[in-house]
């Protein structure tokens, strides 16, 4: 008996794992082809932005993407945020767009992001994936245009993943955003 609990237990721990919960009656298909693509999309679209970009831009790209990683936990992402976007590959091969606002706020059924000045908005909600990442889903829009729900359709949904990088410091990495580029960054300082 006890032979056989161990590799049924090894199996499991070989098995990968996968988001349960809210977020697997929430996520389109294409959305989830999209995050299963994720280091692929994103290898492609820095080799692109590498061969095109400005050497300032480029900085800006490594210094958010090489950042290490840390743990969401203890962290308080409500509050009033800078943003910005970067778009890494596809038609401009990288631009680095200005600072605009962004807002966190907690409703009581977790985070919920919105981006609330720039042309191009954003508004959704983040899931656990990890201590040291989350999977965003969400809805963007352009200037003050209502956003449609999560869900509507390849034009408006936005998948991604955040990543915490410092005190006062995280980014969201959109891969294979439905417009201009290959892979958007979104990060954030207070």
């Amino acid at each position: 008996m006890r032979r056989t609990a161990l590799i049924a237990l090894a199996l499991l721990l070989s098995t990968p794992a996968f988001a349960t919960g809210e977020i697997e009656s929430l996520i389109t298909d294409a959305d989830r082809a999209r995050l299963e693509a994720y280091e692929t999309t994103r290898d492609a679209a820095v080799a692109e932005a590498r061969e095109g970009g400005s050497p300032e831009d480029i900085a800006i790209m490594d210094r958010a993407l090489s950042a290490p990683h840390q743990s969401f936990e203890g962290f308080d992402m409500t509050g009033d945020w800078q943003c910005r976007t970067t778009k890494v590959g596809g038609l401009a091969n990288l631009v680095v767009y200005s600072w605009f606002r962004c807002r966190v706020t907690d409703d009581g059924s977790g985070w919920k992001l919105e981006k609330v000045s720039g042309s191009q908005r954003t508004t959704g909600r983040f899931f656990t994936d990890s201590d040291t990442r989350l999977t965003y889903l969400g809805s963007g829009s352009i200037h003050d245009a209502k956003p449609a729900a999560y869900g509507s359709g390849p034009e408006s949904d936005q998948a991604g993943y955040a990543f915490r990088t410092g005190e006062a410091e995280w980014h969201i990495e959109f891969p294979a955003p439905h417009y201009e580029s290959k892979l958007d960054i979104l990060e954030f300082r207070r």
